[in-house]
């Protein structure tokens, strides 16, 4: 029998996070060093996963499937393809450094009242989660995937709730409140998105008798299930509205910036950067999978919502005063870009998509990490305390306006390939949808700029005069972020050769091909 190597990926963090859990109260220090090792511990079995996946091999490689609940044709059932692998390699890399990043925002402090809750539960709770977002990204059996995808909800809950932003204009009080009705919205959009995708989820079993993605879509290859259209198209319906939630795709997207705004920076970066994937991943690996047909049906009105999501999240961002919630509307945008990459049908569309998820991870996770430093040392998340950080914290403000130009896709950094090949692969298709697309880019480069503008440049305002430079620690969670954006802006290869190949297999599942060009490239 060979190792598990699936399973112990996303257990590793899970046993972690018990043991940190566990740590006795006055051994905070212990307990950060031991969620730092055991969130690096993890990134190493996902290089072990990432080396020993062949993108040319079977669809759905390193496989474990054991049964579960019989009665019920529940199995645990976990395997990966190309995206997972990527997506996986994604989590592992950011928790390590959204670990470092929060190493002291949930030490004890007396406010009043209030004292913040033990240090121990905070890095176990970022454990768990990060257990939970592995094994969605693993999981081939519709019911396990599931479970994990609504049991992610409770530690982010607590993470937003119990650990939020400090910083606030209105006091500690107001604070706990606002923290209170940002981890509630979280959990009530989210809960009412995933009872929507039980019923789905149950109707699917009705239909087709069992849970297990690979069986049910090669019966519906082989022809022997068959799903009437309109029970196809409800169930796709059910599934995706839980991951539009989860994305967040407009409508359904008004919970995140509340979120994004009260959570620390760390915990921001776990949900836009890790959690909000599993949504987008979703999308490509049980919607177009499941239901192809009723993929196809919808993708006018999806590509209409993710159009609206890229202009309507932009041009909010363009208007806020709080930098967490601009950072919160512009990733909105990005998620727009994603959809619409995905539903593109496309290869080059969704292979943008995919590599966008990863691109946007660390691009985001530098902007918001380095914005997490700048508030903790002026206490303010408002725009308009800040002014000419520039001139007294520089090595800040550089890997500010980096994570800002990665943000606005500047050709260079990784963001722009995504971004690019997204845009093309629309274009092809739908070629309005494209070009009003790129007013999006447009708008990212007017909020970037203006933020940059406003907070690094300018006349030293006195609250900054003493800010310090980036601490080593500091330096150690931002370098290596900084260096991968340049690295995959310049050489995504790496990236693409992995997610390709499962491209082309979502592609052959809605019996779709690239349209070809109007003109024929001359030989």
């Amino acid at each position: 029998m060979s190792f598990p190597l699936l399973t112990a990926t996303a257990a590793l963090p899970a046993v972690g996070a018990v043991a940190t859990a566990a740590v006795p109260a006055a051994r905070r220090t212990a307990a950060k060093w031991l969620a730092l090792l055991v969130a690096l511990a993890t990134f190493v079995l996902a290089i072990v996963v990432l080396v020993r996946f062949d993108p040319d091999g079977a669809r759905y490689q390193l496989t474990e499937s054991h049964a579960w609940i019989k009665d019920f044709g529940v199995r645990y059932e976990l395997g990966v393809d190309g995206i997972a692998v990527a997506l996986i390699a994604l989590t592992a890399l950011l928790i390590p450094f959204i670990i470092l990043a929060g190493w002291h925002d949930a030490d004890p402090l007396e406010t009043g009242s209030r004292r913040w809750r033990p240090t121990q539960g905070f890095f176990a709770l970022i454990l768990a989660v990060e257990a939970m977002v592995v094994i969605s990204f693993e999981a081939t059996d519709v019911f396990l995937f599931y479970i994990f995808f609504e049991a992610m909800l409770i530690p982010m809950y607590f993470l937003i709730g119990g650990f939020g932003d400090r910083a606030h204009e209105h006091g500690e009080e107001a604070a706990s409140t606002q923290r209170s009705y940002a981890a509630v919205k979280f959990l009530l959009y989210n809960l009412v998105g995933g009872l929507i995708m039980l019923a789905a989820v149950i109707g699917l079993y009705v239909v087709a008798g069992n849970f297990s993605l690979t069986e049910i879509a090669q019966a519906r290859v082989n022809g022997s299930l068959h799903m009437a259209t309109s029970t196809e198209r409800w169930l796709f319906l059910g599934f995706f509205f839980a991951f539009a939630v989860k994305a967040p795709l407009w409508p359904l997207h008004t919970w995140l910036p509340n979120a994004m705004q009260e959570a620390t920076a760390p915990v921001a970066v776990l949900i836009t950067a890790v959690v909000d994937k599993v949504g987008t991943f979703a999308m490509l690996r049980f919607c177009l999978q499941l239901f192809p047909e009723a993929s196809k049906w919808a993708t006018p009105v999806i590509l209409v919502l993710a159009l609206i999501s890229i202009v309507y999240g932009a041009l909010l961002a363009v208007g806020q005063r709080d930098i967490k919630r601009l950072v919160a509307y512009a990733s909105i945008s990005h998620f727009g870009f994603i959809i619409m990459g995905i539903f593109a049908m496309t290869s080059q569309g969704q292979s943008g998509a995919t590599l966008y998820m990863v691109n946007h991870g660390i691009s985001t996770a530098a902007l918001m990490l380095v914005a997490g430093f700048l508030i903790s040392r002026r206490g303010s998340r408002l725009i308009a305390d800040y002014g000419g950080v520039q001139k007294v914290a520089p090595v800040l403000a550089g890997t500010f306006l980096i994570g800002g130009l990665a943000t606005l896709s500047l050709p260079g950094l990784a963001p722009f390939v995504s971004e690019f090949l997204v845009l093309v692969g629309t274009f092809t298709r739908y070629p309005a949808i494209g070009v009003i697309a790129t007013f999006g880019i447009v708008l990212a480069a007017l909020y970037t700029l203006v933020l940059y503008q406003r907070t690094m440049t300018g006349p030293v305002k006195p609250e900054v005069s003493a800010m310090p430079d980036l601490r080593a620690r500091e330096l150690v969670v931002v370098a290596p972020l900084i260096v991968l954006l340049i690295f995959l802006g310049v050489y995504p290869k790496p990236v693409t050769d992995i997610v390709n190949p499962a491209v082309k297999q979502t592609m052959s599942d809605v019996h779709k091909t690239d349209p070809k060009p109007e003109v024929e490239a001359a030989k």
